[in-house]
C-alpha cells in the first residue's frame, strides 16, 4: 500500500524542462554523395540527434553494459545496485562506487546541480516520474544522444564520426565498446591523451558484454584484439569557402544534415589546379584564383574554391568567387547575343577603326589590347579574337548600356547598381564590376540557350530563397545563344588573337571566353557546354597588377584542366544544329552571300530568316576591290591597312568628314578660362572646306578652324565649296 501510493505520488514530481523542449543541434554539412564537410558547433559543442532505431545493437548493449545493465528491469531506480553500491561504500569506507539508473543520469543530464544528497534525492524522484511518462526507448535514445563522450562531442553519433569517421551503423564491437567507455570520464579518458587508459575501459566493457551474454567468447577476443584506428585529432573543414555560402543558404529549420550541391572529389581536383597553375605565375605577381563549376541543368554548384589557401593570413578567407572584380571582355557575348536577337548575323561588319563616341561623361575613345585595327570585321571574328572596338559599336548600335545592363541583371548580375549612363558603351569591355559566382551562371545561362536560373549550393529542401520571376526564352534567344556557342566554340575564329594551340582549344567543342581588365589586375576565363559551366578568376584580392598576364595565360589554363577532368569523368556534348539553320559562302569582307564562288570565301552559320544580303556589283570597284564606306578613310591610309589589295575606299566616300567635334560631345566652359571657349574643328575629305554655325562664331587660326563655345546646344555645318557637299554635327555647351 505504501509502495503504491509513493508511486502514484510521482505524478507531482516535475519532469526537467530541458527533457521536454527540443535540443539544438550541429548541422552537418556534406556533399552530394554524402561526405562530411564540416559540422557547426552548437553551444560550443557538437552535437547532432539520432533515432534509437539508428543505434546499432552492438553499442546499445555496450552501454548498458558500461552504465546500466538492469536498465529494461528497474523503474528508474535500480535497488539492487544501491545495494550493492551501498555495501562497498562501506566496506571501503569512502564512496568507491554509484548505482544512477540511465534514466537518473539523463535527468542529470537535463538538469545539472550541485552533487548533494539532496540532489540525488531529486532526481531518483524524477527518475521515477519519467519512467511512468516515457518508453524505455524513449529514454535510451535521449540519454545516447545527450552523453558527453569528450573532446566537444555530444551524443553517439557526434563521437562516431569524431573518433572514428564513420556512421553508428558501421561501428565494429570494439569500437562501439570503446566508446561506451568514454562517458564514465570523458577528460581522464581522453583517447588522444591518455589511450592506454581508455583502452583499459574498453576492455572493461567487452568483458561486461560477455559476462551479460552479448558477446561469445570468440566475438570477444576478437574485439579485444583488435587494432583501433582513431582519426586525428581534427574537425573536418572541406570546402571552407563553399561550407561558408551553404551555411547562408539554408533555411531555418533546416537539418541536422544538410546535403550540399558540392562534389568534394571534383572540388580536390580545383584546389590542387589552382595551387598547381598559381605556383607557375608566382614570378609575375600572381597571388590568388577563384574558380566555379556549375551543372547547368539544375543550377548547382559542383565545385567552389574562392582563394588557394582559406588560411591564409590577411586575405585567404577573402572568396574571390563572390568578391566584386572588374568584368574586363566578359561581357562581350551578351551584347553581341542582343544583336544577333536583333537580326544580326554572324557575317554581320563592323568597322574595326579608331573611333571616339560622345558620352554623357565625356569622349570615349576604346581601343583594342593590340593596340592595332583591322579594318571591315565579320561579328564572329571580333567576338572570337575579343576586339574592343566592334563590341564598343556593337553596342552603341544597340542604342547604348542601358539594354545590355537590363539583360546582365535579368541574368543574375546584382552588382550593376549604378544608372546605364554611367557606364556607357565601355560596359560592354568591362568597367564594371562583377562576381564570379554570378557571371559563370550568366554564362551558364548562355549554355541553357537563354533559360535563367539561380545557382545553388544546397539541394532544393534545405535552400532559402525567393521564387524566379525569369521569364521562359523568346525563339530569338535561343536561336542566338545557340550562334553565340557556335562562335565561341571555334577556335580556328580565336586564332588570329590566341594562337592555334592556346588553352582555349579542345578536343571536344567547349565555348570559351576569356577576359583581362585594365594593367592586369583581373583576368577571367569562361567556358560552356551543354552539361557545365565554369568560371575562373585569376589576379590579386589587393588589387594589385600581375605582370603581363592575361586571360588566355592566367585563368584559361585552370579552366582547360577542369573541363578535361569533367570530360573525362562525366563526359560532354554538343548542341544539336537546329533544323533552321543553313550555311552560305560569304565574302570575308563584306559578310554578303555570294553570287558567284570565289577562292576566299568563308562559309557562315545562319538562321534561315535571319540571312545576309546578297552581295551585288555595286560592292566592287572597277578592279574587283571591295568598296569600303567613309569611316574607312584614316585607317586606309595608315600602316594598319593590310587589305589594300582587298579593299579601298571609293572616291565618292572620301569627299567629306567630320572628325570633330563628335555629335552630342559636351564642352564645359569656365569662365575664368578664355581658352576653355575655343572648340577645335577637323575634317577631313576635301581641301577648302569651310566651317558654319547659325549659333556659334567661327574663326580660323592658321590651319586650325574652332568655334567660340557659348552655353546651349548648336550645329555646325561643314561645306565643301568645289562639290557643294556638307557634313553635320552637334554640340552642347555648359557653364562651370
Amino acid at each position: 500500500m505504501l509502495l503504491a501510493t509513493a508511486w502514484m505520488a510521482m505524478k507531482f514530481v516535475p519532469v526537467p524542462a530541458g527533457l521536454l523542449r527540443a535540443r539544438a543541434e550541429s548541422l552537418e554539412f556534406t556533399d552530394r554523395h554524402g561526405a562530411t564537410l564540416r559540422e557547426t558547433r552548437v553551444e560550443e559543442r557538437f552535437a547532432r540527434d539520432v533515432p534509437l532505431a539508428d543505434a546499432p545493437v552492438n553499442l546499445v548493449r555496450a552501454m548498458l553494459a558500461a552504465e546500466d545493465k538492469r536498465f529494461f528491469e528497474h523503474r528508474g531506480v535500480d535497488v539492487l545496485a544501491l545495494a550493492r553500491a551501498a555495501a562497498g561504500n562501506v566496506r571501503g569506507r569512502r564512496v568507491t562506487s554509484g548505482a544512477s539508473t540511465i534514466t537518473q543520469q539523463l535527468v542529470k543530464l537535463a538538469e545539472p546541480r550541485p552533487r548533494t544528497w539532496r540532489t540525488k534525492v531529486i532526481e531518483a524522484a524524477q527518475a521515477l516520474r519519467l519512467e511512468q511518462l516515457w518508453t524505455k526507448e524513449q529514454i535510451l535514445g535521449a540519454y545516447l544522444n545527450r552523453l558527453d563522450f569528450g573532446n566537444l562531442n555530444t551524443g553517439c553519433a557526434a563521437a562516431a564520426g569524431y573518433y572514428f569517421g564513420k556512421p553508428l551503423a558501421d561501428l565494429s564491437d570494439a569500437e562501439a565498446a570503446f566508446l561506451a567507455g568514454l562517458p564514465k570520464n570523458p577528460t581522464r579518458l581522453n583517447p588522444h591523451a591518455i589511450f592506454t587508459a581508455a583502452k583499459r575501459r574498453q576492455e572493461t566493457v567487452l568483458r561486461r558484454m560477455r559476462e551479460n551474454g552479448w558477446l561469445t567468447a570468440a566475438q570477444t577476443d576478437r574485439a579485444l584484439q583488435e587494432t583501433l584506428r582513431l582519426q586525428p585529432p581534427r574537425r573536418l573543414f572541406r570546402a571552407p569557402h563553399f561550407v561558408d555560402l551553404a551555411w547562408r543558404a539554408v533555411a531555418a529549420g533546416a537539418g541536422p544534415e544538410i546535403v550540399t550541391t558540392l562534389d568534394l572529389d571534383l572540388n580536390r581536383f580545383v584546389e590542387d589546379t589552382v595551387r598547381e597553375r598559381l605556383a607557375k605565375l608566382r614570378e609575375q605577381n600572381v597571388s590568388n584564383a577563384a574558380v566555379v563549376v556549375l551543372d547547368n541543368r539544375s543550377g548547382e554548384v559542383l565545385a567552389l574554391v574562392g582563394s588557394e589557401n582559406y588560411f591564409a593570413p590577411d586575405s585567404g578567407q577573402v572568396n574571390g568567387a563572390t568578391a566584386r572584380r572588374s568584368a574586363g571582355s566578359t561581357l562581350k557575348p551578351f551584347t553581341y547575343l542582343l544583336a544577333l536577337e536583333r537580326g544580326a548575323t554572324p557575317a554581320s561588319v563592323v568597322a574595326d577603326v579608331p573611333a571616339v563616341f560622345a558620352t554623357s561623361t565625356g569622349l570615349y575613345r576604346p581601343e583594342n589590347y593590340s593596340r592595332r585595327c583591322l579594318g571591315p570585321v565579320r561579328y564572329r571574328a571580333a567576338l572570337a579574337t575579343s576586339l574592343n572596338i566592334p563590341a564598343v559599336k556593337v553596342l552603341a548600335s544597340l542604342g547604348g548600356a542601358a539594354a545590355l545592363q537590363e539583360r546582365l541583371r535579368g541574368w543574375g548580375l546584382t552588382t550593376l547598381e549604378e544608372p546605364a549612363e554611367r557606364y556607357g558603351l565601355g560596359l560592354t569591355i568591362g568597367n564594371a564590376e562583377t562576381r564570379l559566382v554570378e557571371l559563370t551562371n550568366a554564362y551558364a545561362t548562355l549554355a541553357r540557350l537563354g533559360e535563367w536560373k539561380p545557382w545553388r549550393v544546397v539541394r532544393e529542401e534545405n535552400v532559402s530563397r525567393s521564387a524566379s520571376n525569369a521569364q521562359p526564352p523568346t525563339a530569338e534567344t535561343r536561336a542566338a545563344c545557340w550562334l553565340i556557342a557556335e562562335m565561341l566554340s571555334d577556335n580556328a575564329a580565336r586564332t588570329p588573337a590566341f594562337g592555334m594551340n592556346s588553352a582555349l582549344r579542345f578536343d571536344f567543342p567547349v565555348a570559351c571566353k576569356t577576359g583581362t581588365s585594365t594593367d592586369f589586375r583581373d583576368n577571367w576565363a569562361l567556358g560552356y557546354t551543354p552539361e557545365f559551366t565554369v568560371g575562373v578568376w585569376v589576379g590579386n584580392f589587393d588589387g594589385s597588377p600581375m605582370l603581363e598576364v592575361s586571360g588566355v595565360t592566367g585563368a584559361a589554363p585552370i579552366m582547360h584542366a577542369v573541363f578535361e577532368r569533367l570530360h573525362a569523368r562525366f563526359g560532354t556534348s554538343w548542341y544539336a544544329q537546329p533544323a533552321e539553320i543553313v550555311e552560305c559562302a560569304v565574302h570575308p569582307l563584306t559578310g554578303k552571300r555570294l553570287a558567284q564562288p570565289r577562292p576566299d570565301a568563308v562559309r557562315e552559320k545562319f538562321f534561315r530568316d535571319h540571312l545576309q544580303p546578297l552581295e551585288s556589283p555595286e560592292d566592287y570597284a572597277e578592279d574587283g576591290r571591295v568598296k569600303l564606306g567613309v569611316e574607312y578613310i584614316a585607317w586606309s591610309e595608315s600602316a594598319e591597312n593590310t587589305l589594300a589589295a582587298q579593299a579601298m575606299v571609293e572616291a565618292g566616300a572620301a569627299a567629306l568628314r567630320v572628325v570633330a567635334p563628335v555629335a552630342g560631345t559636351v564642352f564645359l566652359v569656365d569662365p575664368d578660362l578664355p581658352s576653355s571657349r575655343r572648340v577645335p574643328l577637323e575634317a577631313v575629305g576635301a581641301d577648302g572646306v569651310r566651317w558654319e554655325s547659325a549659333s556659334l562664331e567661327v574663326g580660323v587660326e592658321g590651319e586650325r578652324a574652332f568655334a567660340f563655345a557659348k552655353q546651349g546646344e548648336h550645329r555646325l555645318t561643314l561645306r565643301d565649296a568645289a562639290t557643294g557637299r556638307s557634313a553635320e554635327t552637334w554640340i552642347r555647351v555648359k557653364s562651370l
